[in-house]
C-alpha cells in the first residue's frame, strides 16, 4: 500500500523549488486564463516565483511541510504566525495527479498541528473563487467563511478556524 508521509522541508530544498514551480505555473495560469485568456507569460512566473516562495514559512515563525505520496514529492503546504494567537495557511498544494487520495486533509491538519506548536489558537487563510477545490476541502474541514482579514488582491474569500487543543 502506497502511504502519504507529511514532514517539514526547507523552503529552498530541490523538492520544494519542484513544488513552487508547479503550484505558481497552475494558480497563474487559473488566473490569467479566466481573466485574461492567456497563460501566464514566462518572466512574470518568475516573478511570482521568486516574490512569494519563502512567504514567511520558515522557523522559527513559520514552517513549510511537505508531502510525499510513496516516497515522492506530491504536494506541500505552509504555516505562519500572524500574530501571538493566529496561524495562516497558505500555498496547500497537491500535484494534479495526487489528489484525491486523502493527501490534502494530511497537510492542512499536519498544518494546524504546526500551527498550535507555534501557539496559535485560531487558523486564517485567503484563497480565490476560481479555487473551488480548496473551498470545497477547507469547508470540509470545519472552515468557516469570514471577513477580509486581508488586503490581497487576488483574495476573494476569507476562512477561520479555532484550532482545538489536543
Amino acid at each position: 500500500m502506497t502511504t502519504w508521509t507529511i514532514a517539514p522541508e526547507p523552503v529552498d530544498s530541490p523538492a520544494a523549488a519542484e513544488l513552487w514551480r508547479l503550484y505558481y505555473t497552475e494558480v497563474s495560469d487559473r488566473w490569467y486564463l479566466l481573466h485574461q485568456g492567456r497563460r501566464t507569460d514566462p518572466d512574470e512566473l518568475e516573478r511570482e516565483i521568486a516574490a512569494g516562495a519563502v512567504d514567511g514559512l520558515v522557523p522559527p515563525a513559520g514552517r513549510l511541510l511537505l508531502a510525499r505520496y510513496g516516497g515522492e514529492p506530491a504536494g506541500m503546504a505552509g504555516v505562519r504566525l500572524k500574530d501571538a494567537g493566529t496561524g495562516e495557511l497558505k500555498r496547500v498544494f497537491l500535484k494534479e495527479g495526487m489528489r484525491g487520495k486523502g493527501g490534502a486533509t494530511l497537510l492542512v491538519t499536519a498544518a494546524e498541528a504546526v500551527a498550535r506548536e507555534l501557539g496559535a489558537q485560531r487558523m486564517i487563510l485567503d484563497t480565490r473563487s476560481d479555487l473551488v477545490e480548496a473551498r470545497t476541502v477547507y469547508a470540509r474541514l470545519g472552515y468557516r467563511e469570514t471577513e477580509r482579514h486581508n488586503d490581497d488582491p487576488y483574495a476573494e474569500h476569507w476562512f477561520t478556524k479555532e484550532l482545538a487543543v489536543n
